[in-house]
């Protein structure tokens, strides 16, 4: 898993000691600072202070797929005579699978079917029905919660358009409902399989492309929902993205005398999948923390003070000071500072 340097990483090595610490980030020796303003002593190159949004960014490996899968089992009996192709989209009204050459319809809603529905029934399950048939132009009734003989004619009407003997009820089992629209990770059984109750017949996914990232509980800091994050695919292009779950997750240890270790289960969203992908390895780009508006300086332009602390070079024409400064936040090469009456175009000494 690779990182980019993080604060704690880079003021380790400047307070690493001694001499090895200050010739790390490019300071004067110790017996050349000057300790007040004067002539002489100029560095061999300037930066200038500048004020930006200062960005710690933190990558990790993740990988590109559809998210997490799950199981659809009938609850038919018979022959399996037709399963979809492994990566195919079903969408409302359509077949997700034949038994005895009948199909088994996907409809939208978050209730699963759990009983018959007919002429009388009353639930939050006729309503859901009864708006897919709605949708699916089936029309002539009050969507509400109540199956109606208005219901049962248009019941029949989709049933004579599927080839279904025409009841006006339906059974359960014909109809599986989902949230949405459904992609077919893997198939349990094949045509020709002996179908009864309870039978696997399907993996199933959400459509949309997503990363998934596992992180360390230590950095759960990372794992905001809503955040941005830059993602790099495979050929080198980056895509945004935007973090749209996060969740605690415990991995069992292949020790049997070993701990579980907790996990941060992140799922990453795009406005736009990225295209020709599938699977793929990818790496996240996530936001440790960021700093607006502030003065920043190349980090090597910091100089490690005999006192303590931090100091820069500040070039004023023909003659430099050292002044002491405070640090931020350290990101992309370039370190926050603050103190020493430093302003916006500020000339300090770095390293030829």
């Amino acid at each position: 898993m690779s990182r980019k340097w993080t604060t704690a990483a880079v003021a380790g090595v400047l307070v690493a000691g001694g001499v090895t610490a200050y010739l790390l980030i490019g300071g004067l020796p110790e017996a050349e600072k000057p300790a007040q303003a004067g002539a002489g002593n100029l560095p061999a190159a300037t930066a200038d202070v500048t004020r930006t949004t200062l960005v710690d960014k933190e990558s990790h490996d993740g990988t590109l797929g559809y998210g997490d899968t799950g199981t659809l089992a009938t609850r038919l009996s018979g022959t399996v005579t037709w399963m979809p192709a492994t990566g195919a989209t079903i969408k409302r009204g359509k077949p997700l699978y034949k038994v005895d050459s009948e199909p088994v319809i996907l409809m939208y809603g978050t209730l699963p079917a759990y009983r018959a529905l007919s002429s009388g029934s009353k639930g939050t399950d006729v309503n859901q029905l009864e708006k897919n048939l709605w949708a699916l132009g089936y029309r002539g009734f009050t969507v509400d919660s109540t199956f109606t003989s208005a219901t049962a004619d248009a019941v029949q009407e989709w049933q004579e358009d599927l080839g279904l003997d025409e009841t006006g009820t339906v059974d359960l089992g014909r109809v599986v409902f989902e949230p949405g629209a459904v992609r077919i990770d893997s198939r349990t059984v094949e045509p020709g399989a002996t179908a009864q109750p309870g039978t696997e017949m399907l993996q199933t996914s959400d459509i949309g492309r997503v990363a998934t990232v596992t992180l360390d509980v230590a950095d759960q800091r990372l794992a905001r929902k809503g955040a941005k994050v830059d993602v790099t695919l495979p050929d080198g292009s980056t895509v945004p993205a935007k973090i749209s779950g996060v969740e605690t997750t415990v991995e069992e240890s292949d020790d049997p005398n070993g701990e579980d270790e907790t996990k941060i289960s992140v799922t990453i969203g795009f406005t736009r999948a990225p295209a020709g992908l599938d699977e793929a390895a990818v790496t996240v780009l996530f936001v440790a923390s960021q700093r607006e508006n502030v003065l920043t300086v190349p980090v090597n332009a910091l100089l490690a003070l005999s006192e303590g602390g931090y100091g820069l070079q500040v070039v004023d024409g023909a003659t430099t000071e050292v002044v002491a400064v405070e640090t931020g936040l350290f990101a992309d090469g370039r370190v926050e500072v603050s103190g020493g009456d430093l302003a916006e175009g500020t000339k300090v000494g770095v390293p030829a």
